[in-house]
């Protein structure tokens, strides 16, 4: 390919004042890639237009969603390369159509939402934010009402165990935690590193003192957890979610609560968000939240960039990239099409 690539960027990675929000060089990188030639979207929309996308080749994209009409009239775009992995927003049967790729970021937060789960248990598991309480009003006579758990012999569950859901195992060997988990997607063999037991869902729901959620969201999943998979779960048990919202239903988790079918919950994700002012968890002692940003770290945000910017230089170069959604599309010839001219003499 002779001509540089063009690559758009969808505006919500940049802040007010234009500043891209990922720290480190940022788009110095880009500026050192000779073979690139990039454009930073002039307004965000919600989402993605035609009108936006005519000209690029492949588009760095966040949380804008990508629809049918997204994609109308292109026959340009080879591939849309997400900073995340929750891909909800976009629609991947769109992009097979019109024979596109969407490349994730997996390695991106593969560490840091490990860590926020983990991070959740901790600060539940130590009423952290009890303590801090009581000690900025002067109640130190309370603390007794406040006693920690240790976590050796409890039971960590995991209903999804894969790249999030793995990790999370591994960082939390140390603990001396037994450690079950469901999903249909893995083998035992694949988690015998972290020593993890493979069972089904009702066991992980009904045995675990901490249950973590790592699904993504689909239409199997939504409201995968409502009233009769709370009920089975153990009153003495805490609840961590920084999947998405809607795999848990919100209304059936509120009840959960108020009523002590379960002791508490660690959330960074809501059915709604932003999620109303007045939605009851904000208002209950036993739940810590997060506004879906306790992945955000320097870390994700480097790693998540780097990768952006390997999968364009592996698609200039001919190779399919890393980290490839929607492998399907590349056998459609509305694909191949593209690719043929894209790296064909210019």
């Amino acid at each position: 390919m002779n001509a540089k690539a063009r690559i758009g960027i969808t505006s919500d990675l940049f802040d007010q004042d234009g500043k891209l929000k990922i720290p480190g060089p940022g788009l110095k990188l880009l500026d050192e890639m000779p073979d690139v030639e990039y454009e930073i979207f002039p307004e965000f929309l919600p989402e993605v237009t035609p009108e936006q996308i005519r000209d690029a080749d492949m588009v760095i994209s966040a949380g804008t969603k990508w629809t049918t009409s997204s994609l109308v009239g292109n026959e340009r775009l080879l591939a849309v390369l997400y900073t995340g992995v929750g891909y909800d927003h976009i629609d991947v049967q769109a992009l097979n159509g019109a024979g596109m790729m969407l490349c994730t970021a997996p390695a991106a937060v593969r560490r840091p939402m490990a860590v926020a789960i983990i991070t959740f248990m901790l600060t539940l598991a130590m009423r952290l934010l009890d303590k801090d309480k009581i000690t900025r009003e002067g109640r130190w006579a309370d603390r007794e009402h406040y006693h920690g758990e240790g976590l050796p012999g409890k039971t960590l569950g995991s209903i999804g165990i894969g790249n999030i859901g793995h990790e999370m195992f591994r960082l939390a060997k140390p603990f001396g935690m037994r450690h079950i988990a469901c999903d249909p997607y893995v083998t035992p063999d694949s988690v015998a590193d972290v020593d993890v037991q493979l069972t089904d869902m009702d066991t992980v729901l009904a045995e675990s003192d901490f249950l973590n959620i790592s699904v993504p969201l689909s239409e199997r999943t939504r409201h995968l957890i409502g009233e009769a998979e709370l009920k089975k779960v153990r009153k003495t048990a805490y609840l961590i979610n920084t999947a998405r919202g809607p795999v848990i239903d919100e209304a059936a988790l509120i009840k959960a609560l108020r009523e002590g079918w379960l002791r508490g919950a660690g959330l960074d994700v809501f059915e709604q968000e932003p999620t109303p002012t007045d939605n009851p968890l904000l208002k209950m002692d036993n739940v810590i939240l997060a506004p879906h940003s306790l992945g955000h770290t320097d870390e994700f945000f480097r790693e998540s960039w780097s990768q952006k910017l390997r999968q364009a230089s592996q698609i200039i170069h001919g190779e399919i990239p890393e980290a490839l959604l929607n492998r399907e599309v590349l056998d459609k010839p509305e694909f191949q099409a593209k690719w043929q001219k894209f790296h064909a003499p210019r």
